[in-house]
């Protein structure tokens, strides 16, 4: 398949899924209400359906640019806000604020999610730079250890102060209660995306290595840090909204650079786009599932997600090996020309 080929198809489909997300519901909403000027459709329409999907396309598109970001600077394919303690330190961050400032907007809420995202990513982040032996596998293992143990501290507060039920919402991602009003924050996204854009090319350096980017005059540090404080802030923009929703940042991105390879401004366009056809597939998924019922994304997300990360995870290790044994016979055959 060619490289613009599959592009063009994840557009197609993003263009197809949009539509029909516009129009599965409980509460019927079709062309010819809308053509008629049916009061109540056009209400539903432009209250719920429309913000509904302009927030599931900025998930989409922001968690998958997050974990593309992340993976890029941590040099590990299987780090992603998921694996990098970013959402459970976020949902941290919410219930502090739901502790401490109990009538907080939600931008207050974002604030304290962001705050907590960042301070959680760095810590896991300076963790694994003091590891020797940073395995493939071993560094998204320790972050998903980490993240268990913020999760651990979040259910203890909760329960300490009976905040379980109020913090229920961010704890399971879904997009049931967006509505016009109070979802606008995830906005933030375009901005943030559009600043990975243009920075796209010097996280692809910082991803070679210290040494590699004090060579080509790339200030390790501060790249390193703006592109983790990018995708830490896109995370907590989301979560705050739609509670979490795992894997997308993980998958997405591994997926993309199977045919269309790593650096960021080439792979950018594609992983937005397949970013935004997953979370949408899953959503018109948990809406038809129970129909007129909806079960939440997350569970959607959850199922197809482990599938795929089981795939992804074998498929590095087989291709990993393969490179080593590659290797092996050359240097194997390097050393007998030698002799």
């Amino acid at each position: 398949m060619k490289k613009n080929t599959a592009t063009w198809i994840l557009l197609a489909a993003l263009v197809a899924l949009g539509v029909a997300s516009l129009f599965i519901g409980a509460i019927d909403v079709d062309f010819r209400g809308l053509l008629r000027a049916d009061s109540l459709q056009w209400k539903i329409f432009l209250a719920s359906r429309v913000p509904r999907l302009l927030a599931i396309l900025c998930t989409g598109v922001g968690m998958s640019i997050a974990g593309l970001i992340m993976q890029q600077l941590c040099m590990n394919k299987f780090i992603s806000p998921t694996t990098g303690a970013t959402i459970s330190s976020a949902q941290l961050g919410i219930l502090f604020a739901l502790l401490f400032m109990p009538n907080s907007t939600l931008w207050g809420r974002a604030l304290f999610a962001f705050a907590a995202a960042v301070a959680g990513t760095w810590v896991f982040v300076l963790f694994i730079q003091r590891i020797r032996f940073k395995d493939v596998i071993m560094v998204p293992l320790v972050g998903i250890m980490f993240s268990d143990i913020i999760r651990g501290v979040t259910g203890f507060l909760s329960y300490k102060f009976d905040m379980t039920q109020s913090l229920s919402s961010w704890l399971v991602g879904h997009f049931s209660l967006v509505i016009r009003g109070n979802y606008e924050i995830v906005y933030l996204v375009v901005p943030l995306v559009t600043l990975a854009c243009l920075f796209a090319n010097h996280f692809n350096i910082v991803g070679m290595g210290r040494e590699f980017s004090r060579n080509l005059g790339v200030p390790y540090d501060v790249v390193l840090f703006m592109g983790l404080t990018i995708a830490t802030a896109i995370t907590a923009s989301i979560v705050v909204v739609v509670g979490s929703i795992s894997y997308i940042g993980l998958i997405v991105p591994n997926i993309v650079a199977l045919y269309k390879g790593d650096r960021i401004r080439g792979t950018i366009l594609d992983t937005s786009l397949l970013g935004a056809v997953f979370v949408l597939f899953c959503d018109i998924l948990a809406r038809l599932v129970i129909f007129p019922y909806e079960l939440p994304i997350e569970l959607i997300v959850g199922i197809f997600g482990s599938i795929l990360f089981i795939a992804l995870l074998f498929y590095r290790l087989k291709h990993g090996r393969k490179a080593i044994r590659l290797e092996k016979k050359r240097s194997e055959s390097f050393s007998r020309e030698e002799k």
